[in-house]
């Protein structure tokens, strides 16, 4: 009976919370309302797996969208429904977000190390260069030596080769995360080898 009590209470506080920032969105009324749902948003968000920095973020993210977007609200007696379908859209678009992150390679940083680490004439940077351009298509491989052996800009490249600019940039872009698997290992057996 206590916990039902509670329970009770905890509804009739959300509700008249949310009538009040309804009737009156202001920056009071918001305060209440944030107060009285952020933890059980960032509750939601670590119940899914977040860590409780991300679930703080993901939390005010959600806040922040309620509060822009609070006169869009057709049926006030679904807000609850609505703000935690705005929860799961976001945590939705940061899975999403999540996934499309490729892993890249600056090939400054590998040049680098790999002249720190190479110890043997065979291990010379243009030697490692042209093993790493093994492993690309004859486009990649000429968009990646103009780019990085002839230091050209890729605007300069773009009016050599009569493509857009925005091909220029996707076939860098697709070469370093074809080598980002074989520069990563390099790089850590470089490390081992040093230590």
């Amino acid at each position: 009976m206590g916990n039902e009590l509670i329970a009770n209470e905890r509804l009739l506080h959300e509700g008249a919370v949310t009538k009040t920032f309804l009737e009156a969105p202001n920056e009071e009324s918001f305060a209440d309302l944030f107060e009285t749902f952020t933890p059980q948003l960032v509750a939601f968000f670590k119940a899914r797996g977040c860590e409780l920095a991300l679930a703080e973020d993901l939390a005010q993210e959600v806040m922040l969208a309620v509060y822009r977007k609070a006169a869009q609200v057709r049926d006030r007696a679904l807000f609850r429904a609505w703000l935690f379908k705005i929860a799961r859209n976001a945590l939705c678009r940061h899975y999403g977000k999540q996934t499309r992150e490729v892993e890249t390679v600056d090939l400054a940083d590998v040049a680098d190390r790999v002249v720190a680490a190479s110890h043997t004439p065979a291990a010379t940077p243009a030697f490692e260069f042209l093993h790493w351009m093994a492993f690309l298509d004859s486009r990649e491989r000429e968009v990646m030596t103009l780019r990085f052996i002839e230091q050209w800009e890729y605007h300069e490249i773009a009016a050599a080769q009569a493509i857009p600019i925005g091909t220029v940039q996707w076939r860098v872009f697709n070469a370093k995360k074809k080598l980002a698997p074989y520069l990563k290992k390099r790089s850590d057996n470089s490390t081992c080898k040093a230590a």
